[in-house]
């Protein structure tokens, strides 16, 4: 049986918690992932820290073999122009990949926020199928300027 756990600026993960969420996604999004420091400083905002943080959640889903997925979406406070919420990661453990985790993550992330949702993915990641088939479209190409 699959559990959600919703962790926001309400409830928040204690000190073990946070580790264990930060040392999922760093391993668990290979390729596709951050250095902890920045996953953490995510988590933190979806957890309203700084105070200045508009917000959001991270969400964690767990069966009996234990954590199998997560994903953080951090609040934009802005809306139309920009979505209101950006879905900045999800992972779902190795091990359980295509068993339907991610789109159970994605459905419940899509029931949770208010608003639009923006998300990054790369080309090749065969991810951009599930989110595709839950109705995300490529509607820009995303430029940066790193400073």
């Amino acid at each position: 049986m699959n559990t959600f756990t919703i962790y926001n600026s309400n409830i928040k993960p204690d000190e073990g918690q946070t580790k264990e969420i930060v040392d999922f996604l760093h391993t668990h999004l290979g390729a596709y992932g951050d250095p902890k420091e920045h996953i953490l400083k995510c988590l933190h905002y979806a957890l309203g820290k700084p105070k200045t943080a508009m917000g959001g959640f991270a969400l964690l889903l767990k069966n009996h073999e234990g954590l199998q997925g997560i994903t953080i979406v951090n609040q934009t406070g802005m809306s139309g122009y920009i979505p209101e919420n950006i879905l900045v990661y999800i992972a779902v453990h190795e091990n359980a990949r295509g068993k339907g985790i991610g789109k159970k993550l994605m459905q419940k992330a899509i029931e949770l926020t208010d608003g639009s949702i923006a998300l990054h993915v790369e080309p090749n990641n065969p991810a951009k199928f599930l989110y595709e088939k839950l109705g995300f479209e490529n509607k820009y190409l995303e430029m940066r300027l790193k400073k």
